[in-house]
């Protein structure tokens, strides 16, 4: 058994009362590897940010949960080395699909997990999430649950309609299981290709496609019925454009990937939301980054090359999020 709080990790508990009293929202970075590790370290230290480092249970496949453990608490210590006395750092589980996942994660030192039952039958949803959180309550970890459907493709997780939140259903659903937050459905949705053209409008200045507005009418139900109540929103890379043109210049094919409007999550971070996530953002980042290297230097084969101009766009990226769209920056002592 792994206590995240040796490793210098904490919790949501906080982190997300903060938030919610003031007003804006928590990054949740999605990490797959080094390079993404030490940009959202970076990132957070430098804008003096809480941070939620995101694991799916692809990404932890893919690092291995012994190195994984290491390198959040390598992250806690890379945070200090940067000058930041007191980092808020939180190792999560995203989209936990099983009671035995959660708890493995527990005990290798996660501060906080996702048990998603969305896609079961209400009251099977609220049976597992209800034993996630027994057993992580034990080691203070806070557990996350979900109600509604995103759409979309990301890791795992995939589902071709979403299905708003019933605000009727949030107060029986905390109150039973005991979650400390609440993932809820309100138009967000995975990966880089959130709408289909059809259900977009086009920009006549720009040509660009416009995506259909968020459900806020939705939102206010939950925040009315959960007064003060921790809301996430999963799905929310904005898709920004600019990556998606470098991409399809230096080689790459994305049609149509259109993501959610910048100023429609900054509403949402001035309300009861205090964890957005985002993923597909930096993925973007990324790949735009390596592809242009590998188009002005075909001859490059050195990894350091070309991931290292790649971390600096994604620490550029998370440090606009911060501060231009969530709000969090300045929130640590």
């Amino acid at each position: 058994m792994v206590n995240y709080k040796d490793l210098g990790l904490v919790n949501t508990r906080d982190m997300f009362a903060r938030a919610i009293k003031g007003g804006y929202a928590i990054p949740a970075f999605n990490f797959n590897n080094m390079e993404q590790l030490q940009a959202i370290v970076k990132a957070a230290v430098e804008t003096k940010s809480p941070v939620i480092l995101q694991v799916s249970k692809g990404a932890r496949n893919y690092a291995n949960q012994t190195l994984l453990r290491y390198m959040a608490e390598g992250a806690v210590e890379y945070a200090k080395e940067l000058g930041c006395a007191h980092p808020e750092i939180v190792l999560h589980l995203d989209h936990g699909d099983s009671f035995e996942l959660c708890k493995s994660c527990v005990d290798m030192g996660f501060s906080s997990v996702m048990i998603d039952g969305s896609h079961l039958p209400y009251e099977e949803n609220v049976a597992l999430t209800k034993k996630v959180v027994e057993y992580a309550h034990q080691f203070d970890v806070t557990v996350e649950g979900e109600l509604g459907v995103l759409a979309g493709v990301e890791d795992e997780v995939s589902a071709e309609h979403h299905t708003y939140t019933n605000p009727e259903e949030v107060i029986d659903f905390a109150t039973r299981t005991g979650c400390d937050s609440l993932a809820i459905s309100i138009g967000t949705s995975h990966g880089a290709y959130k709408f289909k053209p059809e259900q977009c409008h086009v920009d006549p200045a720009t040509g660009r496609l416009v995506p259909p507005p968020l459900a806020f009418e939705v939102l206010d139900a939950v925040m009315e019925k959960l007064p003060g109540f921790p809301i996430v929103l999963h799905g929310s890379s904005s898709v920004p454009q600019e990556y998606v043109d470098m991409i399809n210049q230096y080689g790459g094919k994305l049609e149509a990937a259109i993501g959610i409007p910048e100023d429609e999550l900054r509403k949402a971070a001035k309300s009861a939301v205090c964890k957005i996530n985002i993923d597909s953002d930096s993925r973007l980042a990324m790949t735009a980054a390596v592809r242009k290297v590998f188009a002005e230097k075909p001859a490059e084969f050195d990894p350091r090359k070309y991931l290292g101009p790649a971390r600096d766009e994604m620490e550029k990226l998370y440090k606009h999020k911060i501060l231009n769209v969530l709000g969090s920056n300045d929130k640590l002592a």
